[in-house]
């Protein structure tokens, strides 16, 4: 940990260390706080955060068949963008400055507006359901029609605002995705050169009905239809045999590890440690509000670092190999690691104050006793951040969010999701 000062211009790092006073500069006074950059979450619905408590003691298929779905066909562009906005509010309070989201069936557009008006770095998919016994009609669209929706948000969307907004390729998971649909987002994907996000391996009856109908676990599939490789992240990864750990392995698949989902719905605890010994890239993210019920890195953090030591033993996943996961992992899984993940000079100015003297987690006198990591991961919460910089803007000072009205976004959420609530007609 270093003591000193910051300079930040044209949205970018350009001096740490001491400064004199630069004619014209802010100056933000962060005397007795900590820097660090910010969290990058890479697994993240937004379309999900107007059903927070909605979902609750199902395990993952029943979950997604009797509320997630039914909700998310229920969807407008007014209650999505609602939905949108809600998320990104708590991910800038919470100090998250980068996520991937998996987007929507539909109206992925109106997601993307609420990224750029809340200054939030973003890559944000097309969600693919071709197929499926259980896929209500509302979110079963073919795969052709997703693929080109998907190419055109590539061609005016990505890269845009100084390459703080990208579109990922997001086929919703093996059971709701054909392979024809998996091979042609492949290859789109390679020659677009954008990322794909899915899921694999989270639920037991998910992988039993994967081999029944492939003869082979999610990742080995994904193998097999030509999806694996450095572009390709998988959120969860529960439930993996030998042969699929050293598939992730070689071809540089990235793990997006959710334990908070993956503790609610009763999924498992992905062996984060053993993947990480083979050189498996794994990263953080918080997943939806339904299956989590909060959005907060410091939630991730904590319980990533908890869970595997009665498992691994208390030192399997060390405080700050799990800042790192949290940060210039996430930055690595999403090939954004050039440009944010670390308090770097040239770097994107993507960063987060915390006071940290506050009672839950005071004393903050970070000598050779005291651990800052520990403190992260363990002591703080969202409520420890004071502000959020993307790309050398200030989204939050003080605790108040300067890109978002916080009251009006509550309002029209509880209206919103009240309309939403009267065209699911959940049973």
């Amino acid at each position: 940990m270093r003591r000193g000062d910051l300079l930040i211009q044209n949205g970018r790092i350009v001096r740490i260390g001491p400064q004199k006073h630069v004619p014209g500069a802010r100056e933000l006074d962060a005397t007795g706080l900590l820097l660090m950059p910010g969290f990058v979450q890479t697994h993240i619905h937004l379309c999900q955060t107007l059903f927070r408590n909605l979902a609750n003691d199902l395990e993952l298929l029943d979950w997604l068949e009797r509320r997630i779905w039914p909700l998310e066909s229920a969807h407008t562009p007014a209650s999505l963008a609602a939905s949108a906005r809600l998320g990104l509010l708590e991910l800038i309070k919470s100090g998250t400055t980068a996520i991937q989201d998996m987007g929507s069936v539909y109206h992925t557009e109106v997601i993307l507006n609420e990224v750029v008006r809340s200054g939030l770095r973003a890559s944000v998919g097309v969600t693919f359901m071709d197929t499926g016994e259980r896929v209500p009609p509302g979110l079963k669209r073919p795969f052709e029609e997703s693929l080109a929706y998907s190419l055109e948000l590539i061609a005016t969307w990505h890269g845009r605002q100084e390459d703080r907004i990208r579109i990922n390729l997001a086929p919703r998971f093996a059971l709701s995705c054909s392979e024809k649909s998996l091979v042609a987002i492949g290859e789109a994907a390679r020659q677009r050169g954008v990322a794909v996000h899915t899921h694999a391996s989270e639920n037991r009856k998910e992988v039993e009905i994967v081999r029944r109908n492939q003869g082979m676990g999610n990742v080995a599939y994904y193998h097999q239809v030509g999806l694996t490789g450095d572009n390709l992240t998988l959120a969860h990864c529960i439930w993996l045999d030998d042969e699929e750990v050293e598939i992730l392995a070689e071809t540089g698949t990235r793990v997006l590890h959710c334990p908070s989902s993956n503790l609610k719905l009763g999924s498992g605890i992905a062996d984060i440690p053993r993947y990480l010994e083979r050189g498996v890239l794994c990263s953080l993210g918080a997943d939806g509000a339904p299956c989590n019920n909060n959005l907060s890195a410091f939630t991730e953090m904590r319980l990533a670092g908890l869970i595997q030591k009665p498992l691994h033993g208390p030192a399997a996943l060390p405080a700050r190999k799990i800042v790192e996961m949290a940060t210039l992992d996430g930055a690595r899984a999403l090939h954004w690691d050039d440009q944010i993940g670390t308090l770097e000079e040239g770097k994107r100015a993507d960063l987060i104050l915390l006071d940290l003297n506050q009672a839950h987690s005071a004393p903050d006198l970070f000598d050779r006793w005291s651990d800052p990591y520990a403190a992260v991961v363990y002591a703080a919460r969202p409520a420890n951040v004071k502000t959020v910089i993307v790309n050398g803007r200030i989204l939050m000072e003080n605790g108040k969010v300067l890109t978002i009205d916080e009251e009006e976004t509550l309002a029209v959420a509880r209206k919103e999701l009240q309309r939403l609530l009267q065209r699911a007609q959940l049973r």
